[in-house]
């Protein structure tokens, strides 16, 4: 009886949940599908993400949305968050922005960074809304001020800047700072072109060589070209890094 407790505990707590996903996926998603289907609305959230990412279950992104959309009706935030991502990138519906828009809206609103920072994107683009740089810059802001590393990177490029704000180069090397530190790889890319540029070279070259090891394959792809085009050789000499690991994700 005991065991069987635990299991049911398991079952429930979606912080045990999210810890067995990493130890076996196959044994949490069991669990999470069980959970999910007696209304755990962490389980319901979970369920969505795991068949997003086809993670111990079968790949399927309409479900996916599906059990958002469970959740976010319960008033998931993350599951709301998660419900404008599939509609604007087309997953398991056809893509829409406006849709999108509107979910990460709500998430935001109701005090999500990851939201803030999704809904900030879509105003500074002007998808699925008119282009609207100054409350996208609130927003990112809002996002940066609760610790998000993303949204700290954008900000400190639209007070390097001086877009929709006054310029103001010692904040935003502060936020690149703080973005760097957070893990992100933007930010880290922004924060070693800053101390480039005070002729901190060697500093500069640690947080390149983390850009590296995060960055995508598009955000590679960019910065091998900055690089590439930099003045000082040991910058410039980065550029052969960056591009072998293009050329690495170019294969996967």
């Amino acid at each position: 009886m005991a065991d069987f407790r635990l299991r049911r505990e398991e079952m429930l707590d979606g912080e045990r949940l999210r810890a067995m996903l990493d130890e076996s996926p196959a044994r949490a998603a069991q669990a999470i599908l069980i959970a999910a289907g007696e209304g755990e609305v962490e389980a319901q959230a979970l369920l969505g993400q795991i068949l997003l990412d086809g993670q111990g279950i079968a790949q399927d992104h309409p479900l996916a949305l599906r059990w958002f959309g469970i959740a976010a009706h319960q008033g998931h935030v993350m599951a709301r968050n998660m419900l404008g991502r599939c509609h604007e990138h087309g997953w398991g519906c056809v893509a829409d922005a406006s849709i999108a828009l509107r979910h990460y809206r709500v998430a935001a609103q109701a005090g999500l960074d990851w939201a803030m920072y999704n809904y900030a994107n879509l105003l500074a683009t002007g998808r699925g809304v008119s282009q609207d740089q100054a409350l996208a810059f609130t927003w990112y802001q809002r996002a940066a001020h609760l610790g998000h590393a993303k949204s700290m990177n954008l900000l400190g490029r639209y007070l390097e800047e001086g877009r929709v704000c006054p310029m103001d180069a010692q904040a935003a090397r502060d936020w690149y700072r703080r973005s760097a530190e957070g893990g992100d790889f933007r930010g880290q890319f922004s924060f070693a072109a800053v101390l480039t540029d005070e002729g901190n070279i060697e500093e500069a070259l640690v947080w390149l060589r983390k850009a590296l090891a995060g960055g995508n394959l598009n955000f590679l792809r960019v910065a091998c070209k900055a690089l590439s085009a930099a003045n000082d050789p040991r910058i410039q000499a980065m550029a052969v890094d960056y591009q072998l690991r293009t050329e690495q994700l170019e294969t996967l």
